[in-house]
């Protein structure tokens, strides 16, 4: 594929040169001139600095939510990147623009929103919670944030960026919110992750939603890693629940960027209600004039956005439709079928075990071997080390509360506050093929 998308963006390129010539022939300026050698020089030097980076392209990088975009992705992206449209307004890019709102209307109607919604692309999922963050804070101003105590860091650093209070929630054994534990008369906004960064655990929003409409309290869900296994919301590979609930939300962020197949960055923020707009309303005195239509700048807090974002993204849809049968939904289900089997594998080995069984395609474990989580600490990080070293495999870690843990797994003795347990992020297809193959490699660690 990789040499089918340089042919194609080859083609594209000289189509677009076609373009920019048809306006009358131009030389560049000789200030802006680099020789054939020079750039050969450059680039052969950046393609070797490159390489210092880890395999995250191959099936043995099970580490990091991190991986390149597909082809036709990175072609788009570097096509419309070489005219450098800005989505702030349409003077910026009215072909890309477009195909922005097309794709947040895609968006917008796969997690259930009628006709009626606002929503934009965003440089990151954090950038999306921010704004998610900023309009609950305008909706219900003196009110406070509450989110669970495993939700990203940065819904806690928004808020303070934002002078909001917060309250953190804890967790019950069932993995229930409690509720009780805090005053709804004080919150304006709840947060709930389907998909949350550290295992890919999914939140009840069945749990939370009555009692936020009971209580008049806005519901955002923060579906950033995990939203696109909403495609899999009718199949019996996931528990569906929260998934087919999410349109009840007033608000939802999600990250194309992750397992949307997309370069960085590209976030995205939906509201339920367009009346938000609102909110955003603001003027500038040199741009909005080329067009009434609604602005995308107008209804974001970032100004100047790389419109080749979305056209990346509107090409990938295009060859990925966002449905079950087709396009990310068997994508969605190879990797979940990846930690199934990882889990299914870590349950017949005598080295490893399950921190608890995967929700969706992040899995945490450790060494069973010994006994004291001082030493289950230990023993995960000498593994991490050594299969960085020898560039055998590529995990994670992840730290948790040592109460939490013998709370899993009471065998255990907790001699110290936390414990670090290896982590492993199955967002490539590809390693459905290889899953046996990386295990086997740790444990010959272990």
């Amino acid at each position: 594929m990789d040499t089918q998308a340089r042919q194609a963006l080859d083609q594209a390129l000289d189509s677009l040169q076609e373009w920019k010539q048809s306006f009358g022939a131009w030389n560049q300026d000789s200030t802006l001139l680099v020789s054939d050698k020079k750039a050969e020089e450059i680039f052969s030097r950046l393609s070797q600095k490159l390489k210092c980076n880890y395999p995250f392209h191959h099936p043995v990088y099970a580490g990091q939510m991190l991986k390149p975009p597909h082809p036709v992705a990175w072609t788009a992206y570097a096509m419309a990147m070489s005219i450098n449209p800005n989505n702030h307004a349409l003077d910026g890019g009215p072909p890309s623009s477009e195909m922005e709102k097309e794709v947040v209307a895609e968006l917008a109607h796969f997690f259930g929103y009628g006709e009626t919604f606002l929503g934009h692309l965003t440089a990151s999922g954090t950038i999306a919670n921010l704004e998610a963050l900023w309009i609950a804070r305008e909706s219900h101003p003196g009110k406070k944030i509450a989110f669970s105590s495993r939700s990203h860091y940065t819904h806690e650093r928004m808020c303070g960026v934002l002078a909001v209070e917060t309250v953190k929630i804890g967790i019950l054994e069932d993995g229930s919110f409690d509720l009780m534990s805090v005053d709804p008369k004080e919150i304006g906004t709840i947060v709930v992750t389907l998909g949350t960064t550290g295992l890919g655990e999914v939140e009840p929003l069945s749990q939370i939603l009555p009692w936020a409409k009971e209580n008049n309290i806005r519901i955002h869900i923060d579906s950033a890693y995990g939203g696109f296994f909403r495609t899999l919301k009718e199949t019996d590979i996931i528990d569906g629940t929260s998934w087919k609930l999410m349109q009840e939300a007033d608000s939802i962020v999600v990250d194309p960027h992750k397992h949307g197949l997309q370069p960085y960055g590209c976030g995205c923020v939906l509201f339920k209600d367009p009346a938000v707009g609102s909110i955003y309303k603001h003027d500038s005195p040199y741009t909005y004039f080329t067009s009434d239509d609604l602005h995308l700048g107008e209804i974001s807090l970032e100004c100047s956005r790389a419109g080749a974002a979305a056209v990346a993204l509107w090409a990938t849809l295009q060859c990925f439709p966002l449905k079950e049968s087709e396009g990310f939904g068997p994508i969605m289900q190879q990797c979940r079928k990846t930690a199934i089997a990882a889990f299914e594998i870590i349950s017949k080995s005598s080295k490893l075990e399950s921190y608890k069984e995967p929700e969706l395609d992040i899995l945490g474990y450790f060494p069973s071997e010994v006994k004291k989580t001082s030493e289950i600490s230990a023993k995960s990080k000498k593994v991490f080390d050594a299969g960085m070293k020898d560039q055998t495999f590529y995990l994670s870690l992840y730290k948790v509360s040592a109460k939490e843990f013998v709370r899993f797994h009471p065998e255990y003795e907790a001699d110290s506050p936390t414990v670090t347990i290896l982590r492993s992020v199955f967002m490539k297809p590809e390693q459905a093929d290889f899953v046996a193959e990386l295990f086997n490699r740790i444990e010959t660690h272990l």
